[in-house]
């Protein structure tokens, strides 16, 4: 997968983002666009250079707005779609899956997410970045988030995608950092 596939990608999710018509709001199908931006948290042998700026959509078809006890929020996912995008030409990837939320204040939440992704990692040079093994790929994340306002909140984000040892080569795909969500 080029680069111009993964920028047309979040060329989409931002004009996804920007089309919250007050019927999609009113429904509340599209319930939260993210923008965020992380590093690599490998190891020396395969850290991954530059900055991975990310954009994720999160839509409530399951209505996890108005779930009220913790076994309530997880049985109400939220689905996900996103895209990391490597600024050195590192390996990006795209993602989608399924994200639960639980409230631990009326202002603090954790996130955790699972699915899957698909990266354009080089997997012919050994020396090249992290070996992930193969192109598909579970992805897995985690937050602390703080809700600002009713609409607007901060993050600190851990993502990693990895092949399960299903292929022979599984460095993994590691990162950390921060992201700005705004609710609808």
């Amino acid at each position: 997968m080029n680069k111009a596939l993964f920028g047309s990608f979040i060329g989409a999710l931002v004009a996804a983002s920007a089309m919250t018509s007050s019927a999609f709001a009113q429904e509340h199908l599209l319930d939260e666009v993210r923008i965020g931006v992380s590093g690599s948290i490998q190891s020396k042998s395969t850290f991954e250079s530059g900055a991975f700026p990310s954009a994720t959509v999160f839509f409530d078809p399951f209505d996890q707005r108005h779930a009220q006890s913790f076994m309530d929020h997880m049985l109400r996912p939220r689905v996900h779609v996103g895209a990391i995008v490597s600024t050195a030409g590192e390996a990006s990837q795209v993602y989608a899956g399924f994200t639960w939320t639980a409230p631990i204040t009326d202002r603090i939440f954790v996130d955790l997410g699972f699915g899957g992704a698909f990266n354009n990692a080089n997997l012919d040079k050994p020396n090249d970045g992290p070996q992930v093994g193969c192109h598909v790929l579970f992805h897995e994340s985690a937050a602390l988030g703080y809700n600002i306002t009713e609409n607007w909140r901060v993050l600190a984000t851990v993502e990693h995608s990895s092949n399960a040892d299903l292929c022979d080569n599984n460095d993994g795909l590691s990162y950390a950092g921060i992201a700005i969500g705004y609710k609808f």
